[in-house]
């Protein structure tokens, strides 16, 4: 037979494709020998740990990076080290649409802030501009450095107050259209070189009261300075920070300062401040974390004023009583024994310093009178966490256990200089020399236990925790700052956002088997402040229980979503919800819905 021309073509392609068969059969098969392996392996971290987690920011429409500011250049010699924090998030629902939106800070002068609303579909968009929280970081503002959400005049709408170096600003919510600015007529300090600041309702009456607390003195502006006499006068016992602000919110959108009336009088440096009944009173204590000191407890005399007890509760762990570096304060019931607890966190880096963070358990057979804790973050496994910031309690993975997210990281720069030697330098020096800018030694282009492994540690329910950020998807090593956690799908599941100093925002995504069943709340008061800041739930089931507090901020510079989120484990059986209003009203649900949100409004 001859063939004819185009057949002979046909016919020499087809040989030609069978030549190249085994090259692409050898780069398919691996492709998806690949995937199948990944699935195998993912499905493997899901039984063994019970949730993972997936880095989604961008594929969400976030593309947010912080900026840090440029400071006076009498500060430059160790400008990385003043400058590192202000990488802030706070999660709210600021429409009501039944979606958690979220509003990060930005720290750069001229930089923009970002409140990024909840599609509902996975999504996220940048609205900032069009509700009015543009242009945060004015020249001759100051720079923001954190933010917190409360309706502090009770119309249902969730008010955002953002503290800064240098003048805090107040915005209301206008329905969830818009925010309009209302600084000056709420009567607000003029400046504060803040780092940190929560609501609460201090005295039962139904309207949120504001703390917020300096960390450098409020006469200092950084982008004037005066004298360079700035820093801390100890790295043990620093007393020369900024001062603190207790705003009594006398209504009509005024605040008075009654700081110095109510019994605060410190000025040691704050960098984390969360309030709480601890002592079960049904009056929110406080509780601060500093810098270069001891942590402070100032117990709420029921509305009257407060005392500090912090020295007399607090004793501190085997790596030496005396103070530390406190940079994260946040409560949880984290061994369902219906008190909360409080994590610190502190430094630790191998062979320079060991401070430890702090996991402070109420002690058994304590009073409100006499109150008193145990630190059992070595025992239970949660005291290396490397330089430690933001951390938040919150069942990861819905086995009816409180876990912990911990982010770390402080100056990420040259990797091959370390800041460690000349730090050590001016840590042995007197009051005078620490506290003078210039006489530190030049940070240049120096890491500062820069690079580090976040830590995610797992409850497992007999009183220890398990590291397992690297298996579970925690693989990011930025400086971290502040964590936040809300279940931004309504899932039924808690979804962590992070903040990093000079790096991208991340959301992670989080997948938990779906076995373990959940719960979650949300409340609204009515004799109580609206937002029910300070509001309790006692959740009974399976015959555990657990103890959770609706916050008004807490971590480092974070805040989490309103609602309460309890895991339960598998094969839930609800035996009762307590609820404790501020207002001291009690509530019994004798049922509640598992795997809803139950909104429960206080009643009348």
């Amino acid at each position: 037979m001859t063939l004819r021309p185009m057949q002979k073509v046909v016919l020499s392609i087809f040989f030609v494709a069978l030549l190249f068969v085994p090259t692409i059969m050898r780069k398919i098969a691996p492709a998806t020998n690949s995937a199948s392996a990944s699935n195998e392996a993912s499905s493997a971290i899901l039984k063994r740990y019970g949730f993972q987690l997936t880095e989604v920011a961008k594929a969400s429409g976030i593309n947010f990076v912080h900026q840090s500011p440029i400071l006076d250049p009498k500060l430059k010699r160790i400008e990385p080290n003043i400058a590192a924090m202000g990488a802030a998030v706070a999660i709210v629902d600021f429409d009501k649409d039944g979606w958690q939106d979220m509003f990060v800070t930005n720290s750069g002068i001229g930089s923009q802030c970002a409140l990024y609303r909840n599609l509902g579909n996975g999504k996220f968009e940048d609205i900032t501009a069009k509700m009015g929280l543009a242009d945060l970081n004015k020249p001759g503002t100051g720079c923001c450095m954190g933010a917190i959400f409360g309706d502090y005049d009770n119309d249902g709408y969730e008010d955002l107050f953002i503290y800064k170096w240098g003048k805090p600003e107040l915005f209301h919510n206008e329905g969830g259209m818009g925010f309009k600015r209302v600084t000056d007529e709420a009567n607000l300090p003029k400046w504060i070189n803040a780092n940190t600041a929560c609501w609460l309702d201090y005295d039962g009456d139904g309207k949120l009261d504001l703390l917020i607390c300096g960390y450098y003195r409020e006469d200092i502006d950084f982008w004037n300075i005066k004298d360079t006499h700035i820093m801390q006068n100890s790295f043990e016992y620093a007393s020369n920070g900024g001062r603190k602000y207790l705003m009594h919110n006398v209504g009509g959108g005024k605040f008075e300062d009654v700081t110095e009336k109510m019994g605060i009088d410190s000025r040691r440096w704050s960098l984390s401040v969360t309030a709480a009944d601890l002592r079960g009173t049904g009056y929110p204590d406080i509780f601060i974390a500093n810098d270069f000191g001891f942590s402070e407890i100032y117990a709420n005399q029921n509305g009257k004023g407060f005392k500090e007890i912090g020295k007399e509760a607090l004793y501190y762990d085997r790596f030496g009583t005396g103070p530390k570096s406190g940079m994260n304060a946040t409560t949880g019931d984290v061994l369902n024994s219906g008190s909360l607890a409080v994590y610190v966190s502190n430094i630790s880096e191998p062979d320079q310093l060991l401070q430890g963070n702090n996991l402070w358990v109420p002690k058994s057979g304590r009073t409100p009178q006499n109150f008193q804790y145990d630190n059992l973050a070595h025992d239970m496994g949660v005291d290396m966490g490397g330089w430690s910031f933001g951390a938040q309690f919150g069942d990861l993975n819905n086995d009816g256990y409180l876990d912990i997210y911990l982010t770390n990281g402080y100056v990420s720069a040259n990797p091959t200089k370390s800041y460690w030697y000349p730090y050590s330098l001016i840590t042995g020096a007197n009051a005078n020399i620490i506290s003078d800018v210039s006489k530190w030694p030049e940070m240049a282009d120096m890491s500062l236990s820069g690079y580090q492994q976040k830590r995610v540690w797992l409850n497992d329910g007999s009183g220890k925790f398990v590291e397992v950020a690297q298996a579970v998807g925690a693989k990011d090593q930025y400086d971290g700052r502040a964590v936040a956690l809300a279940d931004f799908e309504n899932r039924g599941v808690l979804d962590v956002v992070v903040g990093n100093q000079k790096a991208p925002l991340l959301l992670y995504r989080n997948n938990v088997l779906p076995e373990n069943s959940w719960i979650e709340f949300e409340l609204e008061g009515t004799a109580s402040n609206r937002s029910a800041i300070g509001a309790q739930i006692k959740l009974s089931w399976n015959g555990k229980q657990q103890l959770q507090e609706v916050s008004g901020g807490a971590g480092f510079c974070s805040q989490n979503q309103r609602r309460l989120h309890f895991g339960l484990g598998k094969a839930p059986k609800i035996e009762k919800v307590e609820i404790r209003w501020p207002s001291g009203n009690k509530q019994t649900l004798i049922s509640a819905e598992i795997g809803k949100l139950n909104k429960i409004k206080e009643p009348s």
